[in-house]
């Protein structure tokens, strides 16, 4: 690894959301997270107990984190189905939260229902990331967004899921604009290569979410 470059490892969310893998890949993936030093594992919340047997707790900010998706991945569930679902995986075990907000409130500049849901779950206690499909709304939705996110309590913007545009640079900055270093920033959703991985975290990411983590910690000690 060269030293004028960040160490990716610790920055990575290795996430396993394909929903067509079971325990084994849930399994594999806690064991590659473990060994490579990544910052999360995430999974769906179907997963979290399961995850949790893994990745057994050494005390608070221990790596890695255990993350569950909520809402996830299109965020069109009513809110109490969403919060009962975060509620669950807290209980279950979840370190962290990645949730995602209600876009279709969005597109109708309802702001009360998006922030009352997320300030639900942020009441829970674990730290919250907001999923906010940069690639796919327009500069005032994203804005907005942000906003409401960030009052709710949330502690991350995360760039996407994974089910629309790839990151890219130019969302991440846009995201560090908005955010005004009052939340920290995901960058997750068609993370390819190394380079472009140590784009990411150079224009503002502080976590990577990506089911490619051990191809990129292989890069880097390359």
């Amino acid at each position: 690894m060269s030293a004028d470059r960040p160490d990716l490892a610790p920055l990575i969310d290795h996430a396993l959301l394909d929903p067509h893998h079971g325990s084994s890949a849930v399994r594999q993936c806690c064991e590659e997270a473990r060994h490579f030093g990544f910052a999360g594992v995430c999974v769906a919340s179907r997963w979290v107990a399961s995850a949790r047997e893994q990745l057994p707790l050494e005390g608070k900010g221990a790596s890695p984190q255990l993350i569950a998706v909520v809402g996830f991945p299109f965020g069109a569930v009513p809110a109490a189905v969403k919060l009962a679902e975060a509620v669950a995986a807290a209980e279950a075990g979840a370190d962290e939260l990645d949730v995602v907000p209600d876009f279709g409130a969005l597109a109708d500049r309802q702001s009360t229902p998006i922030h009352d849901e997320l300030a639900a779950i942020c009441e829970l206690g674990l730290p919250v990331k907001v999923i906010l499909e940069v690639g796919r709304l327009d500069p005032d939705s994203l804005a907005l967004l942000v906003e409401i996110s960030i009052d709710a309590g949330a502690r991350f913007l995360k760039s996407g899921s994974g089910f629309g545009p790839a990151v890219t640079v130019d969302h991440i900055e846009q995201l560090r604009q908005l955010a005004r270093g009052r939340a920290a920033i995901k960058a997750s959703g068609g993370i390819a290569n190394l380079e472009q991985a140590l784009a990411l975290v150079e224009a503002g990411a502080t976590r990577l979410g990506t089911s490619r983590g051990v191809a990129l910690a292989q890069a880097m000690r390359g």
